[in-house]
């Protein structure tokens, strides 16, 4: 597995954990989350399991419901030189 791929997984596994750990901490079990957010049963067990390929429009939903979102944000450079930087961006 290469760095990329073990950085993407790593981030879908906290973004499962932390959806986890929400509904949890809001005493639903995953029937009753699933129901109210309107998601299916299926979707949310593979969620929380941290299964890398998911529908974004339904992981949209269960974030929506909890009262969340996602943002992007920039990665810091890692040490590169200003001509590798620059190269980078064309």
């Amino acid at each position: 597995m290469n760095q990329d791929n073990l950085h993407k997984d790593i981030n879908i596994i906290n973004i499962s954990s932390q959806i986890r750990s929400l509904r949890k901490k809001n005493g639903l079990t995953q029937i009753e989350f699933a129901k109210r957010a309107g998601v299916g049963l299926r979707f949310l067990r593979e969620l929380e399991s941290g299964k890398v390929t998911i529908r974004m429009d339904k992981l949209m939903q269960v974030l929506d419901f909890l009262g969340y979102h996602l943002e992007l944000k920039r990665n810091e450079p890692q040490h590169t030189t200003e001509h590798e930087e620059t190269d980078s961006l064309l």
